[in-house]
């Protein structure tokens, strides 16, 4: 920045009045002779002048003021024009203002005052420029370091001698210390913005908010933000410096966040493969235990299941993993049409049975609706199906028991089981394919291949809970097709899905036969 002062002490000018006004900030240096130049002035301008039209004392104190009304910096007077020295009455009246008045003496052209403060401007920018490329460069070797947003937050406060935070799209503080916003004002303005649908930045006092977008603005509308970059100063206003680091910055957050993204996506498909693999029993023992060391699951698990509702899907796969890792993080994909999450269960399972509250709580506030769950028991990791059966099970028993009743417990568990835990604990025993085979084979051996498609339309209708026609759209098959297969199950094995003890059945075998085959 160029003041009044270094401009002077560059020049052969002499100070007449204003000294005190000397710091003021010399945005350019502009010259006219008309007695009211301010349409062409933008404030912050040294205005140049041999004051050849102000040859009244009224015109002049009216010039002074006009100029100091519009924010110019300071005047410089040529003499040996139409006057041999500055006017009284316009020093008095600058000196009542607080307006700088300098003399410019007549071998002095106005053409190098110009051109010593272009000089200078131009250099300060440059080196404004030198420093935010410098910045800029720090930033993103910290991006490429994997240090995240809190290295960049800690970085951006000592770049612009102040602090820095990143908000989430709601406005949660994702990086930085919000306690060491110097602006709380700040803060709570841009909780208010975004509420209201924000998109576009905005100055708080001695802070400055900016939007990070995934996409550039179209046809001159702005993109939602998926988050929000504040930085503010403790004792004094953000420099034309702190502002350019800032709006820079921008791209590094978003930058960030895409790796991030890309990330979570990565170890999200990785983690697919994991649990796929797991609940279809393709994965046991010492290779499980190998396959989950790289996710921090070393010793116990404990499975936790979710099950949306159609529709309800949209934003839920990144809620539940932002869910999971308040907790410490997880496992979390979908698999065979529920929400599966595996997480380290070494504290037991009342500790589990709370964590899994937390995030069916921290999920269903974030969907807007309620989300049934179900958690199963710590198990060794080698064992870790027999965690998801028991979850998977929890959660459709309760489902069934409930028969659409509003009051539903919180979190279904084993608890949830009542005397059917027995039957389903015996997953190392031939008794229970014996069970599962006398009540299932009669569907698969009296239609030969078709028994299989028998079974999917009887396990959808009752995962559906009766509603047929939720069960035909999950089936992509018409009502009608799908109540032909229901009155054969029913014809092949004797017994009525009117009733609940048969219905209950049916579900047992179902979900005993995932433990068997």
């Amino acid at each position: 920045m160029l003041t009044l002062g270094e401009l002077a002490r560059d020049l052969d000018v002499t100070l007449l009045t204003g000294e005190s006004g000397l710091e003021r900030v010399v945005r350019w240096v502009h010259s006219s002779e008309l007695l009211d130049p301010t349409p062409w002035l933008s404030g912050g301008e040294l205005l140049l002048t041999t004051g050849l039209q102000l040859v009244e004392p009224d015109l002049q104190r009216a010039y002074v003021q006009r100029l100091a009304d519009h924010g110019t910096t300071g005047i410089g007077f040529g003499v040996g024009f139409g006057h041999e020295t500055v006017p009284g009455p316009l020093c008095e009246s600058a000196e009542a203002v607080g307006m700088p008045v300098f003399e410019v003496p007549y071998h002095l052209p106005f053409i190098a005052v110009t051109e010593r403060a272009s000089t200078h401007i131009v250099n300060a920018h440059y080196a404004v420029l030198q420093r935010a490329l410098a910045a800029h460069e720090r930033l993103e070797r910290i991006v490429l370091s994997e240090r995240g947003l809190e290295g960049v937050t800690n970085a951006l406060s000592e770049l612009i001698g102040g602090q820095a935070a990143v908000f989430d799209a709601r406005g949660d503080l994702v990086a930085g210390s919000e306690a060491v916003i110097a602006s709380r004002e700040a803060t709570k303005e841009l909780g208010e913005r975004i509420r209201g649908g924000a998109r576009r930045g905005f100055a708080a006092g001695r802070a400055l908010a900016l939007p990070v977008a995934r996409t550039p603005p179209a046809d001159g509308h702005a993109p939602a933000p998926q988050a929000w970059l504040l930085g503010a100063r403790d004792n004094a206003p953000l420099t034309e410096l702190d502002r350019l680091i800032l709006h820079q910055a921008v791209t590094i957050v978003a930058l960030e966040l895409l790796r991030r993204r890309v990330a979570r996506d990565t170890e999200r498909r990785l983690a697919g493969d994991v649990l796929t693999d797991l609940v279809s029993g393709q994965l046991t023992g010492v290779e499980l235990t190998r396959r989950l060391e790289p996710f921090g699951l070393r010793e116990r698990v404990g499975a936790l299941v979710f099950s949306l509702p159609n529709g309800g899907r949209e934003g839920a796969e990144d809620a539940l993993s932002d869910a999971v890792d308040e907790v410490g993080g997880g496992l979390t994909a979908g698999v065979s049409g529920l929400m599966c999450v595996l997480l380290a269960a070494d504290d037991g399972d009342e500790a589990n049975f709370a964590t899994a509250e937390r995030i069916r709580t921290r999920l269903s506030a974030e969907l807007g609706f309620e989300v049934a769950a179900g958690a199963g028991r710590a198990v060794e990791t080698g064992v870790a199906r027999r965690s998801f059966h028991e979850a998977r099970c929890a959660l459709e028993a309760r489902e069934i028991g409930s028969n659409g009743s509003a009051h539903r417990p919180r979190l279904a568990t084993y608890r949830d089981l009542g005397s059917f835990q027995l039957l389903l604990s015996l997953q190392d025993d031939d008794a229970l394919r014996l069970f599962c085979d006398s009540i299932l084979a009669p569907i698969e051996e009296g239609e030969g291949a078709y028994g299989g498609e028998l079974v999917r339309s009887l396990e959808a209708f009752i995962e559906c809970n009766g509603q047929w026609e939720r069960a035909a759209r999950q089936l992509f098959c018409h009502r009608h097709t799908l109540r032909y297969r229901i009155r054969r199950v029913e014809e092949l094995t004797g017994r009525s899905l009117d009733s609940a003890r048969d219905r209950i059945e049916f579900w047992l075998a179902l979900r005993g036969r995932e433990l068997t085959h």
